[in-house]
């Protein structure tokens, strides 16, 4: 293991390769999988709960943004805001639809219209029971505006939306307790046929809860006056800016105060934007495992050094310097962490993925997450095996083989 240098009589150390360092680091670890298993446990909970917590709230959000580019964000709704003198009612104009129609980079064009009335299931229910559903009118071309599908049955046209039909959103479906179309409701004081059953309306909840009537059918049968309560309009991204700027003066030029313009996209963005807020509890919780699990690596690896006392005299008395012991057991205190981080990361990874199967999601676990999560575990492990390192290196051989 040594040589004379050049006849100086001072000895070298012999240098230990890579796969040496692998070798005498592994080699505590093989000889004790029960204890390594379970000093792991404590690394790859930490890490599991780290990694699932940003993997589920990245997947979550990926779900916003994609929901976000298929409803798209050009999207404005104008109603009526609050009058400068109280008690005064505020209405939209009748022409409201045609002249938003009018303003540049506008695509399509949409509205409905609160109706005074109620729908039940049927004429003995009691009127008060409405189940928490507004009567809508509604013109032809609103599902285009908003982007909907009807999974059941037809949209209102030109035709039907001149008749008793209805078209219903999915929650007023199941309150009503419809299930396809062709069923009738007691809508006002005469059954309505229902023609289609819309699908979830992320950015028109309102809808969802509506039983939506044709805009002429409402004025000659149930009394609508033909003001607007909600228009809605499509315009290019490119001038969305200035849509809004100019929508509610060109509805009421007269009194643009009393137009109210929102943007229903924008809840959508603020909630993926925000989306994993509350997951910071839940990331420290899985830094306090992490840590808790860098406890128990080092008080394994102090164990280790322990029991381990004839080895390292043995070693020492062979030639192996301080610098080598400490080395040997830094790494096998990097071992252990790195087995317990790979665990971890599998596990917060497959975690993610049921959830994200359950709930219909995107699976997503972020690079940066796996990345930083395995780099933390090896700096837990390095800081927590240079004590013991550093204890094992001091050993004195004639003690440590007296001692055995």
């Amino acid at each position: 293991m040594t040589r004379t240098d050049r006849g100086r009589g001072r000895l070298k150390a012999a240098r230990l390769s890579p796969r040496d360092v692998a070798h005498v680091g592994s080699s505590g670890l093989r000889s004790r999988p029960m204890r390594v298993v379970l000093s792991a446990l404590g690394i790859a909970i930490g890490i599991a709960t780290m990694i699932s917590v940003v993997g589920i709230s990245a997947s979550s959000q990926a779900q916003l943004l994609r929901e976000l580019d298929k409803l798209g964000t050009n999207l404005l709704v104008a109603s009526p805001g609050e009058s400068m003198f109280a008690g005064e009612e505020v209405k939209l104009p009748e022409e409201s639809v045609g002249m938003v129609g009018r303003i540049k980079g506008v695509q399509d064009v949409g509205a409905t219209a609160d109706l005074n009335a109620s729908v039940r299931r049927n004429e003995k229910v009691d009127e008060g029971d409405t189940g928490g559903i507004a009567v809508k009118a509604a013109t032809a071309d609103l599902l285009r505006v908003l982007r909907g599908e009807v999974g059941s049955g037809r949209w209102l046209n030109a035709a039907t939306g001149r008749y008793p039909s209805v078209v219903l959103g999915h929650v007023s479906a199941e309150r009503l307790g419809i299930t396809e179309p062709g069923q009738q409701v007691w809508l006002g004081d005469r059954y309505f046929t229902v023609t289609g059953i819309l699908d979830p309306l992320p950015l028109a909840p309102e809808i969802e809860r509506s039983a939506l009537v044709g805009w002429e059918g409402a004025k000659r049968l149930l009394g609508f006056d033909g003001h607007p309560t909600s228009v809605y309009e499509r315009s290019t991204d490119a001038a969305v800016g200035d849509v809004r700027k100019v929508m509610a003066a060109t509805i009421d030029p007269q009194n643009p105060q009393n137009v109210k313009v929102t943007d229903p996209s924008s809840a959508l963005r603020a909630k993926a934007a925000t989306e994993g807020a509350f997951s910071s509890l839940l990331l420290g919780l899985g830094g306090i495992a992490l840590l808790v699990g860098g406890v128990g690596v080092a008080n394994t690896m102090i164990i280790s050094v322990l029991e381990r006392r004839y080895e390292i005299g043995l070693r020492r008395s062979l030639g192996a310097t301080r610098g080598q012991i400490r080395i040997q057991f830094v790494t096998e205190s990097l071992m252990l962490s790195g087995l317990g981080g790979l665990a971890g990361v599998a596990l917060g990874a497959t975690a993610t993925g049921v959830y994200a199967h359950s709930g219909g999601l995107p699976w997503v676990v972020p690079l940066w997450a796996v990345g930083g999560g395995f780099g933390a575990t090896l700096a837990i492990g390095t800081v927590a095996g240079l004590y013991p390192a550093v204890r094992a290196s001091r050993l004195s051989p004639t003690l440590a083989l007296h001692a055995a």
